[in-house]
Order: structure tokens, then sequence, then C-alpha cells
């Protein structure tokens, strides 16, 4: 990357934009979005380890789509190891199912239907076989004691699981070719004695064939977790490693520091052969440490996080866009890499991430207001849905990370906060999924690599031109009236 006009100040996101150059990329398709870290993922994008961002559903998620969702280091060591084993046992290319008796009510549904974002339950027998679909708009207007079998109708259209087992492109269009037939939006998946193994929607059988699953060599989902600093780290993460975690983070608001360095020797001392991520630093000079420590890549953010009140509390953090781009420069040449933690907002600021240098983004808040994220599904007065977030370290979070601990040691622990306890994360109604805002935010990093000029990752960063450009500059880009 090379800047159009030198800096003379360090810079966020919105204080600096792309060039496009020359270019003969001629689609958006034929770029490579794959991460060269050593994680396996297919897609540069990782779901922050926050409580109200990652649990089971945004981890099978994101894999199966080609991302990573780390699990955060309060979830407690025997809860992701049962999450784990049920991520590794998910279908690569069918969602789970959302399966209901006949004698279930209108009211089971529509609470099981908050947590999936094809909006459809499929209602089986005692044998697990399929007996019919009912969807949100079967449910409106009864009463919400009513039993599904009184509301159920019967499926536009039921897969074989079979279908599944060839060349997956040509089977997927096949697929894609039933469902524009039946007029069908959801069909569940079967197997040949109709027990039901899965869930499609017309719009899933299309990402399958853009998206590429982030699979571990025996071709399961991939997870990713994380450990604190404090406490038996090494028990720890070998307990996480044991439960088949794929990456594992190392993870504390200020990496640079004595303990985390202690805390990475000690998981070095399991030899794990998986990517050992450590952070969050903001200089090169927390880069040379943390990769002598034994990291493998550095989470670069300090206070650019949206529920995060770091910098107006302690005036400490750095703006994004250069942490980034010195922390990368030294992760480069030390044989590392970076993740841009934090201060994401929109697809573009994803895209100068990667080409200031990052291997891969998290995404922590805007990931909250979806379907897939732990919270519940809540309405406010209006009939806006919505879900809590909070951030890692509120008062909110630290009430839970302490929960082992006696009353006046937690007390006096839950007076130094620095991070909102609750913020309203609003779905939008376009775009309720995170599956949603994956496409959103790839295609906009694809765009900008064809702008570029770059078929992958690594080109992406070395043919990057960035400009620095004033707030009216910025104003100048956002569309009008202002969709985002």
């Amino acid at each position: 990357m090379r800047f159009l006009n030198e800096p003379s100040t360090d810079l966020t996101y919105s204080d600096v934009f792309l060039v496009p150059s020359r270019s003969d990329v001629v689609s958006r398709l034929d770029v490579d979005l794959s991460p060269q870290d050593g994680t396996g993922a297919s897609i540069p994008v990782v779901a922050a380890n926050m409580t109200a961002v990652t649990g089971r559903r945004m981890v099978e998620t994101l894999a199966r789509r080609g991302g990573l969702a780390v699990l955060p280091q309060d979830v407690p060591v025997e809860v992701i190891a049962e999450v784990a084993a049920w991520v590794k046992d998910r279908h690569p290319v069918y969602e789970t199912p959302l399966r209901l008796r006949p004698d279930n009510t209108v009211i089971d549904a529509l609470h099981l239907m908050a947590k999936r974002s094809h909006g459809a339950v499929v209602v089986v027998d005692g044998g697990q076989r399929c007996l019919g679909e009912v969807s949100a708009r079967d449910c409106e207007g009864v009463d919400r004691f009513a039993s599904l079998e009184s509301v159920m109708r019967p499926t536009l259209l039921t897969l074989q699981a079979s279908m599944f087992t060839g060349e997956l492109v040509p089977a997927l269009r096949k697929v894609f070719e039933l469902f524009d037939g039946a007029g069908a939006a959801f069909a569940p998946v079967v197997d040949d004695d109709g027990v039901v193994q899965g869930a499609l929607t017309r719009t899933g059988v299309l990402r399958s064939t853009i998206y590429r699953p982030a699979l571990d060599a025996d071709g399961r989902l991939k997870v990713a977790a994380a450990v604190g600093i404090n406490g038996d780290v090494r028990a720890k993460a070998a307990a996480l490693l044991e439960a088949g975690v794929d990456v594992l983070v190392v993870d504390t608001a200020h990496g640079h520091q004595a303990k985390m360095f202690e805390a990475l020797r000690a998981v070095r001392s399991l030899d794990p052969a998986v990517p050992v991520v450590a952070g969050n630093v903001v200089g090169a000079g927390g880069v040379r440490d943390l990769v002598e420590a034994g990291a493998d890549i550095i989470k670069v953010g300090v206070g650019p996080g949206a529920m995060c009140t770091t910098r107006m509390m302690t005036a400490v953090g750095r703006p994004q866009f250069s942490a980034v781009y010195e922390c990368a420069r030294e992760a480069r040449r030390l044989g590392a890499h970076v993740w841009a933690d934090g201060g994401v907002r929109y697809p573009r600021d994803v895209a100068l991430a990667l080409a200031a240098g990052a291997s891969q983004v998290m995404i922590g808040s805007w990931f909250a207001g979806t379907h897939e994220s732990p919270g519940d599904l809540l309405t406010d007065s209006s009939g806006r849905e919505y879900k809590e977030s909070f951030g890692m370290a509120s008062s909110r979070a630290v009430q839970q990370r302490t929960r082992t601990e006696g009353a006046f040691e937690r007390a006096r622990k839950g007076l130094f906060e620095e991070g909102i306890s609750s913020s309203r994360m609003f779905l939008d109604p376009a775009r309720p999924g995170v599956e949603d805002l994956l496409d959103l935010i790839t295609s906009g990093v694809r765009s900008a690599m064809t702008y570029a000029g770059a078929l992958d990752l690594e080109q992406f960063h070395e043919r990057a031109v960035v400009g620095v450009q004033s707030a009216a500059g910025y104003e100048e880009g956002r569309p009008v009236p202002q969709s985002w």
C-alpha cells in the first residue's frame, strides 16, 4: 500500500479513501478473498469474541460462509466444548433446521423463528419425519396457543440429502432450479427415510455457490475460541484444544503487558497445532513483543469499538487505520499477520483495513443486530426489532467474568468499567441476518479489489493507493438521501 498524499497525523477509516488503478480484473467473482494467515478461512471476516455477538449460531453460520467466529473467554470451557462438538456436527451446505411437533403451539414456533433468518419451522412426527412447515406468515392473526397442526401447510419443496453428495456446484444449480420451479423460498432436507436432516433457502443455495465453507482437515466447520490472561491459562487452553478448537485467541484489552507474554508462553508450551492469536496492541513495539512471545496473529485496536469507552475514559488508543497500517508492516517483516479489531461500520472500512495490510477484520456490534447473535429478539414501542449489546469491559460483562469470585471482589471490580453495559442494536429489515451483512461486506471488498486491479488480498495490499481526505470529502461520498 502507498499513500497518494503523505499524512501528517494518525488516521481512522473515515479519514482515507482508495484511489482506482488500472485493472485487468474482469469480474468481482474472479477475486480470491481467502486470507493467507493459516486459519483456513475463505473470507477475511471474524465475528468478535463478545458475549452479545458470538454463540453457536454465529459460529455455525459464519463458518459455513467461510469466516470465523470466536467464542468469548467468559464462556465456561465445558460449554465451549459442547458448542464446538455441536458446530462440527453441522452440515457445510444446508442449515440446522428448526423442528417442532404438531402439538407444539404457535408461540413455540415464533420464539424459535427469531433465531434463524429463514423464518420457518419444520413440523415433524415422533420419528423426526417431515409432516409440513410453518412460516411467520402462517402464524399471523391466529391464537398464539393454537397447535401447529392447525396452521401448518404441506412443503412446496422437499430436498433429498443424497443430492449433495456429488459435484457440489452442478448439484446446487439443479437445486436452485427446483426452488424456482416450485416457487419456494424454503425447503427441508430429508434422508431416504424422510427424516429431516437440514433446511435450505433459495438464497442459501446461491450463497453456497459463492462462499466456500471454512473446514478443518476432517471436513467439519471451524471453531475459534478465546482465553484470557488470568487464572490457569495453560489448563484452559489445553481444554479448548482438546475440544477441537481450530484457532486459539489469547485476549485482553491491553495486550502489550507482562501477563500476556506469560499467557502466550503457557499456550506455546502446549505446542498447539493451530494458529495462536493475541492482542490487543496498536503499535510496532507491541507486535514485536507478542510475536517474540509466540503469537502467529496479532489483534490490533484499542478503543475503536462501538461499545468501548476506553478512549473517553483513559485517552488511550489510536486511530484504527494508522494502527493497522503500522502493525501490519511490522508483522509482515516478522512473518506474522494482524487482524483489525473494531471500528468497522461500513464495507468500505473492511476494504481499507485489508488494504492497510490486515489479513482479516473482526466485527462486533455490527453483527450483534442479527438473527444469529445470542441475544433475545426484542421489539421497541414502534415495532422495530433489536437485540441488546454490551462491551466486554462493561460492568455487565465484568459481573459475568467474576461470577466465581466473592461478593466483595466482584463489587469492587464493578466500579471499574470501560464499556457500555446496554445498547440497542436494531435489526436492518433489509439485512436482518449475518449472511445478509456478509453479502454486503464481501461484495464491497470484491469491488474494491477490482478497482485496485487485485486478484487476491496480497495483491490488494500491494497495489492499493490510499488518499487522505477532509471531513467534507468523506461526506461527499455518502449517498443522498443517506441510507446508511
